[in-house]
């Protein structure tokens, strides 16, 4: 049976909100795991599918092999084409506050949580040499946005309206691994409530895991080993 949706992805926090989101709407797909080791995002057939030459992307089957990349984009995708009941998001015409509150803090999350919490990560586990200035800055900066996630979800379960939604699937696979970029949680007592019911959800839950679950009490057991194999399996060089 052909499936309506093609997912390029790796087990990542990129890459996990797409496949939460697919699992939320029981849009049936496939999933093509790509390869960091052999460089499989800078191939000239995926550049086609994503110029950018990242994970994750999709193929929509339904609607004449539409490539869409870009995770925020691909959500706000799914959401247009494959939301109707409006499971995961908010409709722009009818509530058009909570769909501008959603873009607000799907963007936030995007331009903000994603790309700092990543600096945070490379500085602080993978970078080949050691600066102190450059971890410092990102951590302080994650905690920072933190304390701002922390303040929104006072009195919420969830970060828009009343129900789970686009940016909580967009944000709660990068805070997972907070500790991973150096970011304790336990000052954060709400977002801690947040990532719980999160992950109690079945389908999330699934998502988490496509095409690999992040093991994070093993990666921070065996912190060195699992930097230096991230370190040979993908080259910072070429990205």
């Amino acid at each position: 049976m052909s499936k309506d949706i093609t997912l390029y992805t790796v087990g990542t926090p990129n890459g996990h909100p797409i496949a939460i989101a697919l699992e939320e709407l029981g849009v049936p797909y496939e999933v093509k795991a790509l390869s960091f080791k052999d460089n499989d995002q800078k191939q000239e057939w995926f550049l086609k599918i994503n110029p950018n030459g990242r994970i994750p992307a999709i193929v929509d089957h339904k609607r004449g092999d539409f490539p869409v990349f870009e995770t925020s984009a691909i959500l706000l995708y799914l959401a247009q084409h494959y939301d109707p009941e409006r499971k995961i998001s908010y409709d722009p015409v009818k509530e058009p506050n909570l769909h501008s509150e959603e873009l607000q803090w799907l963007f936030f999350a995007h331009g903000g949580v994603g790309p700092m919490q990543g600096q945070a990560n490379h500085f602080f586990r993978y970078a080949p040499e050691r600066i102190p200035y450059a971890t410092n800055r990102y951590i302080e900066e994650t905690k920072r946005l933190y304390s701002v996630l922390e303040k929104r979800l006072e009195g919420r379960e969830w970060l828009v309206g009343n129900h789970y939604g686009l940016a909580d699937i967009k944000t709660v696979p990068r805070v997972l691994i907070a500790p991973w970029s150096g970011v304790d949680l336990e000052p954060f007592p709400n977002i801690r409530a947040w990532l719980e019911r999160a992950q109690a959800r079945e389908k999330t839950y699934a998502g988490l895991g496509v095409p690999t679950r992040m093991n994070l009490k093993e990666m921070l057991e065996k912190a060195d080993e699992h930097a230096a194999k991230a370190r040979a399996n993908f080259n910072f060089k070429k990205d």
